[in-house]
């Protein structure tokens, strides 16, 4: 083992009297690992070195926004099922490349808990060769990155990101693998929107992602002389802003490059893009679908790409990567029962409160999304705001558990943060006045926010933003989730208007268990008047 199993980071504060059970657990996960490596090696490697012709059909197998999914969600994806979908193609091919695009991290409270230790572990096991440093791997700091790629047994790193000493981060700007006498040259690009929507530390320096590309390439193919260049991104396909570079830009603007391998905007593809020469493919999300293609090389030239993507459904889970993860599952399910802090009062839940009225529940969690998104991340916010429906039980007075935290947020809601003009955000609140009383589209807003809600004429008024009325040519910025994002209870205006959008992928449970922690663990109830409810119902 290369590291400590256990993340002593901030997201895990899940061991102090249970140090025997944590360590006889994890030193088991340790035994397992040993010759993990076999598990998936193909037979033909014990065989000889294969005559060097030029020529190969080498299968490219990829994912990418991984997020710490490491078990199914629902019928689809997780880590054991998909090493036995990779164990399968080795079965039957020679030469197998797997790569992932990033933003490995933040996601599942399993993977969070161990700061993705479980994770990499299984990424080792199925023998990746290469993965891209994504936005959200640059979200805690050069210690944690630092021991993921002590931990990492294949290469990570970015091509277009500089130590202070000049060295690239990840210690090299590409890689090349060789197969049959094929050289095939693999860099790897993370967006510029890092610097916006992470907290990169500040010794390292970011390279525009096209003139970093315009270098390695030229390097690969002039230099090192390689017959197949693929570009491994954390780009995305999808334009979040006006100075955002997408990998369909960069594929436009970079000439020499075979595949790009894209991951950042979470795209699904049914067959690759095509930008002149070269192909773009990328991978969903969550290891819900693997990316297969076969790069059909002759005379040391890419001449075709075939390429699908996979659905990692019905695969049973890989004996040995089960095995594996077991202990990191029994310590997250023990970790239900850990207290994550205290409540003064009950946070009323009542007959469903939140779709009525301001509540202090309500109050809580959205000022906790503002609390986290501008103290942790480092983000500019203006507000945040969620749908009662939600929400939906009391926390009771007395020590708190991360179960009922789950139990007040049971939905896996992505927190997204986005923009949009005053004009726009002025339509948006007109819609939430229409919202009837009791519906679950009815908001709760964090404490930025006051207004007063007139029910019987469905009107809005005095609304302020941070003590001042709305600027219909101001920008704001403000975090809801995905599910109102996407239109969800008649959003519509919030899907159609919003710009610069980001998917933190992080969950909305996890970032009110991790401000209840910043309060000193102990949160009060409190109702401060930020929503004046005019001729209502009342929820008894």
């Amino acid at each position: 083992m290369k590291e400590d199993f256990l993340y002593t980071g901030r997201q895990n504060n899940f061991y102090g009297g249970k140090m025997k059970r944590i360590a006889t657990l994890l030193l088991l996960a340790s035994l397992i690992l040993a010759g993990s490596v076999s598990l998936f090696a193909h037979p033909a490697a014990d065989i000889g070195r294969p005559v060097e012709t030029g020529n190969v059909d080498l299968v490219l197998l990829h994912t990418n926004d991984h997020h710490g999914t490491v078990l199914p969600r629902g019928d689809r994806g997780g880590l054991a099922e998909r090493a036995t979908f990779i164990r399968s193609v080795r079965e039957q091919n020679p030469h197998v490349l797997i790569l992932d695009g990033g933003d490995m991290n933040t996601g599942t409270a399993l993977s969070n808990m161990f700061g993705g230790t479980a994770d990499f572990l299984a990424y080792n096991m199925m023998g990746y060769d290469a993965m891209v440093f994504g936005n959200h791997e640059f979200n805690e700091g050069m210690a944690r990155m630092e021991r993921q790629m002590a931990l990492a047994e294949f290469a990570m790193f970015s091509s277009n990101v500089r130590r202070a000493d000049g060295g690239f981060l990840g210690d090299r700007q590409y890689l090349i693998k060789e197969y049959n006498g094929v050289r095939v040259g693999i860099f790897t690009i993370s967006t510029l929107r890092t610097l916006i929507v992470s907290n990169p530390d500040r010794s390292l320096s970011f390279i525009n992602e096209i003139d970093a590309a315009r270098d390695v390439v030229n390097i690969l193919r002039n230099r090192e002389r390689v017959d197949v260049v693929i570009g491994l991104v954390h780009m995305g396909t999808i334009k979040e802003s006006d100075i955002h570079i997408t990998s369909q830009e960069l594929a436009a603007a970079v000439p020499g490059i075979d595949i790009i391998v894209d991951g950042h905007s979470h795209t699904y593809m049914e067959a690759p893009l095509r930008v002149g020469n070269t192909y773009i493919v990328s991978a969903h999300e969550r290891g819900g679908v693997v990316g297969q293609g076969t790069l059909r090389i002759q005379n040391r030239r890419l001449v075709a790409f075939d390429w699908a993507p996979v659905e990692i459904v019905g695969f049973a889970p890989d004996n040995r990567v089960s095995a594996m993860l077991d202990p990191f599952i029994e310590l997250a399910d023990l970790s239900l029962r850990e207290v994550v802090g205290e409540a003064s009062s009950t946070f009323v839940f009542g007959n469903r409160e939140t779709r009525f009225q301001e509540t202090a529940l309500g109050n809580m969690i959205n000022d906790g999304n503002v609390w986290f998104f501008r103290d942790v991340f480092g983000q500019q916010i203006d507000f945040a705001f969620h749908n009662g429906g939600n929400m939906r039980a009391e926390l009771p007075q007395g020590p708190l558990t991360r179960e009922n935290i789950l139990t007040v947020l049971p939905f896996e809601n992505n927190l997204y943060i986005v923009s949009m003009y005053g004009r726009d955000l002025i339509e948006l609140f007109n819609f939430m006045a229409t919202i009837p009383q009791g519906a679950g589209g009815f908001p709760q807003f964090s404490r930025e926010v006051r207004l007063t809600l007139d029910v019987p004429n469905q009107r809005m008024s005095n609304i302020t933003i941070g003590g001042a009325p709305i600027d219909p040519n101001r920008i704001y910025r403000f975090c809801t989730n995905d599910f109102l994002l996407t239109g969800g209870d008649g959003y519509t205006v919030l899907a159609e208007r919003s710009m610069d959008v980001y998917n933190t992928s992080l969950l909305l449970s996890y970032v009110v268990i991790e401000y209840i922690r910043s309060q000193g663990g102990v949160i009060s109830p409190v109702v401060d008047g930020r929503m004046n409810v005019i001729g209502g119902a009342t929820p008894f």
